[in-house]
């Protein structure tokens, strides 16, 4: 059985060694995306303009009509002094060739004082510069930025949620193989020798695989450094893998399992059908309209925050007004922030997110991508989740060369030497 195992480990590994490579190195950088995306780019983020805001409303407006091909999809409500305003927006149809036009950026930014566009960029883009990296990078983390293809662009996400749930079943699967076989005596021993043995515990024997023998280069210290740096990060390792597999495998996998085994409150993006790849829901409420059917019931809920951001959703047709303090919007990976969902077309209140709220489910819910970030524990999950990253991809290189060392043994070993190693 052991055997088995150990074969099951080596292919399921090297099957998503590189996926995790990739997405461990990305992850480590992403940690900190906020901080980096604004010290790379603070000319679009910064701004030495002082005084009044701007209403928000007016700012989105100026939006489109600095460029008439581009619909705002995102409006930013909690300014902040000192910083710009970011909006995002989507083409506009041309009616000559009734396809989308061709942006090239989908991100604003506008000074809240003056009113002025300051900057765009495209966050989708394919790219290294200074504008483009970090949006980048946490694209490919989650689903390698592969473009959308045969009517969908969920592929990546899929890749990488399978990527993710095959990593979580070889994580158990490694621990397994690192536990000490069970003791025993030979048939034909003598009784006494049973009696007389040094007694040695199951942790005993289990105690030399957790240990890393940094003087002992080469091979050794690789395989330690898989075996053992495996067993210690073992909880994290699985708290990654699961969080991965939850979020990118979300609607496809992981809430309709959840519905069947505890209860859930259903949200819009549960109970509403997607347009198709391409095309979009007209709303016949604008962003101000909503706006104020949010405030009104979130004073009725007797909500003190106040309204950060306004998006809509134009592939299911609803808005989603998000409550937070200015600047926060990021804090605790989500779990600081509440979310009122209303309908494009008659102002519904479809639902609501309010964090730590609401059955079990929707609770452990809420917590997956502030597990998966480490943003649950403040600054030193986040630096834990950033040396995770790190580790993740060295387990991975670790677990290459032992397999390609071990292979290049197999290929140079005399035959019979190599039937009696492997039975």
């Amino acid at each position: 059985m052991r055997a088995f195992f150990t074969l099951v480990h080596r292919w399921a590994g090297l099957s998503v060694a590189l996926f995790l490579i990739v997405s461990g190195l990305t992850g480590a950088v992403t940690s900190w995306d906020h901080e980096l995306d604004e010290w790379l780019n603070s000319a679009l983020y910064d701004t030495d303009s002082r005084g009044l805001f701007k209403d928000p409303m007016a700012m989105a407006a100026a939006v489109e009509a600095a460029d008439p091909r581009a619909k705002v999809s995102y409006v930013s409500l909690g300014l902040e002094e000192g910083h710009n305003a970011a909006f995002f927006v989507e083409p506009r149809t041309d009616a000559a060739t009734r396809q989308p036009y061709s942006l090239g950026y989908n991100q604003v930014f506008v000074d809240p004082v003056t009113g002025h566009v300051v900057g765009q960029r495209d966050s989708t883009a394919v790219s290294l510069s200074r504008e483009s990296l970090m949006p980048f990078l946490r694209t490919v983390h989650y689903s390698l930025h592969i473009p959308a293809i045969w009517g969908t662009d969920r592929i990546g996400y899929w890749i990488m949620g399978t990527v993710a749930l095959v990593w979580l079943i070889d994580s158990c699967v490694a621990l397994y193989i690192t536990t000490p076989r069970r003791l025993k005596m030979p048939r034909d021993a003598p009784k006494h020798a049973a009696r007389h043995r040094k007694p040695m515990t199951w942790l005993g024997r289990w105690q030399p695989a957790w240990a890393i023998r940094w003087h002992a280069g080469g091979y050794r210290l690789n395989f330690d450094l898989h075996r053992a740096g495996g067993l210690w990060a073992w909880v994290f390792i699985i708290v990654i893998a699961f969080t991965s597999f939850s979020l990118n495998l979300y609607r496809e996998v992981f809430y309709p399992v959840l519905s069947l085994v505890s209860k859930t409150t259903p949200g819009p993006y549960e109970t509403r059908t997607m347009a198709p790849l391409g095309t979009t829901i007209t709303p016949l409420l604008g962003f101000a309209q909503v706006v104020d059917i949010a405030e009104a019931e979130a004073r009725r809920q007797g909500w003190t925050t106040p309204p950060g951001g306004i998006y809509y959703e134009a592939r299911y047709g609803f808005y989603n007004v998000s409550f937070f303090k200015p600047g926060a919007e990021n804090g605790q990976g989500g779990m600081g922030l509440s979310n009122l969902y209303i309908d494009g077309m008659d102002g519904r209140i479809l639902s609501q997110n309010v964090p730590w709220k609401g059955t079990a489910a929707d609770v452990f819910v809420q917590l997956q991508f502030p597990m998966h970030s480490g943003r649950i524990l403040g600054l030193p999950g986040r630096i834990m989740m950033s040396a995770m990253g790190l580790g993740v991809a060295m387990l991975s290189i670790t677990g290459i060369v032992i397999w390609a060392r071990k292979r290049r043994a197999r290929q140079t070993a005399p035959r019979g030497s190599v039937a009696s190693s492997s039975a």
